[in-house]
């Protein structure tokens, strides 16, 4: 005899899930406070200017160097934090099954990577900025948008791998269900691969990954082993829904405008904090945290924007998956599955869903599907 739907969370799950939240959201504006302090500190106290005598070596280079210093300072100087975050707090609650040597690994891994992109950046940055002060913005934005999409590109076959076991599902039937489904929603998927998410988290996911001739279906094991085929298919519906509405149209302008107003806004803060600070030019050196400290208000301020545009886009995506699958008992199962094994909190307060959510809380998505199953039944 088969266990009934399960159709609500589990109240000692969403227990858990509003004490993990609640520590995680702390913990983000701790680093924030800690970030903003540095830099602040470096600006505004003069500390700045003071240090970047101490590097005798020409532009862009010298940025560069600033750049690994104040990365590795600030890496050291928040440690413990990123130890606490990333893997015992996870572990605490049983969402990671991690050991400190695995954690460590990938903490390397996305540490060489993010050093060689932001310091690659730096460099063309003030090279512009030597070279074309008054417009180096524009050409930075643009590099940004490319290398975004790059990024997308080769996230199947090469960023992926660098942490995950990616291998072609070896269920048929199911593969070839959710190429029938791809098909349905006109889009082109050249593989369905599984990701061995279970040995390093508890949670499941699944994606449509890549662009152009790099797009797969890519689906955790965990969302395999504990998931009826019927559940699979409507977080696959899910995924597809984004390419019938072209969100990812809609999302790589959006994006690319959203590179422009930052990089503009940092053009026109940086060019007034000549009047205000002793910088001997916008490609002074010293100007680095300052530069650093307009980014991240900015990435502050746009946040709960895009996370308002992400809601909107996701819950199209719900109600077009409800249409694809014509299944919303099995998305309700599913919605509530994932909520208790991610630990996600099924009903959010309205300023947590406006600050950190870029997709409906639980009890929106399910409602949707609990409207679609009633208008359906009317008819």
């Amino acid at each position: 005899m088969r266990d009934p739907p399960v159709t609500q969370p589990d109240p000692t799950r969403q227990e858990k899930a509003r004490e993990y939240a609640k520590t995680t959201r702390h913990l983000f504006f701790i680093e924030v406070g800690l970030a903003g302090a540095l830099l602040l500190v470096l600006v505004f106290g003069g500390i700045s200017i003071k240090l970047s005598q101490y590097l005798a070596v020409s532009q862009p280079w010298a940025a560069a160097v600033y750049f690994l210093i104040l990365t590795f300072g600030y890496g050291i100087l928040t440690s413990p934090l990123s130890y606490y975050q990333g893997l015992a707090l996870p572990r605490h609650y049983g969402l990671s099954v991690q050991t400190l040597k695995d954690w460590l690994k990938d903490m390397a891994k996305t540490s060489i990577l993010s050093l060689s992109l932001g310091t690659g950046l730096v460099i063309l940055v003030y090279w512009l900025l030597g070279r074309l002060p008054d417009w180096w913005w524009l050409t930075a934005s643009g590099v940004a948008f490319v290398l975004s999409l790059l990024l997308t590109w080769l996230t199947p076959n090469l960023l992926l791998p660098l942490f995950f076991k990616l291998r072609t599902l070896e269920d048929n039937e199911l593969k070839q269900k959710l190429i029938n489904l791809a098909e349905r929603a006109q889009t082109k998927v050249h593989d369905v691969l599984t990701m061995d998410l279970s040995t390093k988290s508890t949670t499941a996911n699944a994606m449509l990954a890549g662009l152009g001739n790099t797009k797969r279906i890519i689906l955790s094991d965990t969302l395999l082993n504990q998931y009826s085929p019927a559940e699979v298919e409507v977080v696959l519906a899910h995924e597809l829904s984004h390419h019938i509405h072209r969100d990812i149209p809609k999302l790589v302008v959006t994006q690319g405008v959203t590179f422009v107003l930052i990089f503009l806004g940092t053009h026109l803060a940086l060019k007034a904090s000549l009047g205000y600070f002793t910088f001997r030019g916008m490609d002074d050196v010293a100007t680095l945290p300052f530069l650093l400290l307009v980014l991240a208000i900015a990435g502050l301020i746009l946040t709960p924007i895009a996370n308002i545009l992400s809601r909107h886009l996701e819950s199209a995506a719900d109600e077009k998956a409800l249409e694809l699958t014509g299944n919303p008992q099995a998305f309700i199962t599913t919605m509530t599955k994932l909520t208790d094994q991610n630990l996600d909190e099924a009903q959010p307060s309205r300023w947590v869903e406006l600050l950190f959510y870029d997709h409906p809380p639980y009890t929106k998505r399910v409602a949707l599907a609990r409207h679609y199953s009633t208008k359906n039944s009317v008819r």
